[in-house]
């Protein structure tokens, strides 16, 4: 039967992770992080795209107010982020 502990090896480096590393191989070689600053840059060019997306050819106000209300709520989460980032508790 397999054992369920993992062979440790005391030359390799140490990672820090909040992953354990029993359940994600994968974070000993530091793959389980976010990328926090390709995530706000994505959010800002999808808000930019749905505000784009506005000049069109369609006639109806609705589909505006379905995409300045996504984008401003996208705005807004991005903007929070930022401020509980440099202001934290």
């Amino acid at each position: 039967m397999a054992d369920t502990q993992l062979d440790v090896k005391s030359s390799a480096p140490v990672v820090v992770s909040h992953v354990d590393e029993a359940e994600v191989p994968s974070a000993a070689w530091g793959w389980s992080g976010e990328s926090l600053k390709t995530f706000r840059i994505a959010g800002w060019f999808f808000t930019a795209f749905l505000l784009l997306m506005i000049i069109g050819n369609h006639s109806g106000k609705v589909e505006d107010l379905w995409l300045i209300g996504t984008a401003a709520l996208m705005a807004i989460v991005l903007i929070r982020d930022v401020i509980v980032r440099r202001h934290p508790r």
